[in-house]
């Protein structure tokens, strides 16, 4: 498949899944008001942890501008159909990844979408009930006896963006899964990267975290950390259930054989020079494979 081909199969899978968000938005718009209070509730929870310990203080939700209220609903109904519309957005991620789907590679596809909606909505969920913990913490730098205004807006928008990455985030198991299934990785190579992986793993949680505190850090970084363990273990089982082992995989065969024996490399095999000064010191060698091919 050409350069061309991809980009036209691209642009169909991102046209499929955006118009299921879109269907799914105006749907939304319809419980608009009972929408909006589920999404206002992680900043109404972080206002009463913040006033209890500093009641003298004022937290006030606002909005700007003549078209504020409008944007305010469409931006909640486009949450609720961003994440509703996440099993049609993920099968298309995967139709495009594997663009030609036999029989036995459609019932992998299943076994995504039905590993990967759960464990999307789960990240979803977690990132959901620490909101409240994290934007507390964010309100309690806010200086003595000066009000705090707060944009519905951007608040909106950040808590999209951290909803979006604890849900990319649980996907880690299932895209490890895949890659072994597709041939890519081994258990044994997740194995000799796992500690790789567990600082990996904090470094993305205190990026991608927009909080400061170590409540919401390690609320990501845990679970990512045992997800790659998981999945760690079902690439190993399924590697012995079907006869893989490291030196299947080139790439990273080679990583794993150098990590589990330190003493191999490729210096342990004779070489030509050492051949050479074998057969120099012993005029009489012959080579056997030599010698039977000019009989």
């Amino acid at each position: 498949m050409v350069l061309a081909d991809h980009l036209r199969e691209l642009r169909y899978r991102f046209l499929v899944a955006m118009v299921a968000i879109v269907v799914l938005t105006i749907v939304a718009l319809i419980f608009e008001a009972q929408l909006l209070g589920i999404v206002l509730w992680p900043i109404e929870q972080a206002v009463e942890i913040f006033q209890a310990s500093r009641p003298d203080d004022k937290v006030e939700m606002v909005t700007q501008g003549v078209a504020a209220g409008f944007a305010l609903y469409f931006r909640v109904a486009f949450i609720a159909g961003f994440i509703a519309a996440c099993p049609v957005w993920l099968y298309q991620l995967w139709r495009f990844i594997v663009p030609a789907l036999e029989h036995r590679e459609r019932r992998a596809a299943a076994q995504f979408l039905g590993a990967a909606i759960p464990l999307f909505l789960s990240g979803v969920a977690l990132g959901y009930w620490i909101c409240p913990r994290g934007f507390a913490m964010l309100l309690s730098f806010n200086p003595p006896t000066i009000v705090n205004l707060n944009d519905v807006g951007i608040f909106l928008s950040f808590e999209l963006r951290l909803l979006v990455i604890f849900g990319l985030a649980f996907l880690l198991p299932v895209l490890l899964v895949s890659l072994n299934r597709l041939g890519l990785i081994t258990g044994a190579a997740l194995g000799n990267f796992r500690g790789v992986a567990i600082v990996l793993c904090a470094v993305f949680a205190a990026m991608a975290t927009p909080t400061t505190d170590a409540l919401t850090m390690l609320a990501l970084m845990v679970p990512m950390v045992a997800m790659y363990l998981v999945a760690e273990i079902l690439c190993r089982l399924r590697d012995r259930r079907v006869g893989i082992t490291a030196g299947t995989i080139p790439a990273l065969a080679r990583f794993s054989r150098r990590r589990a024996v330190p003493g191999t490399h490729q210096g342990d095999q004779p070489d030509a020079d050492e051949k050479t000064n074998q057969d120099e010191a012993d005029p009489g060698h012959v080579d056997t494979a030599q010698s039977s091919q000019w009989a």
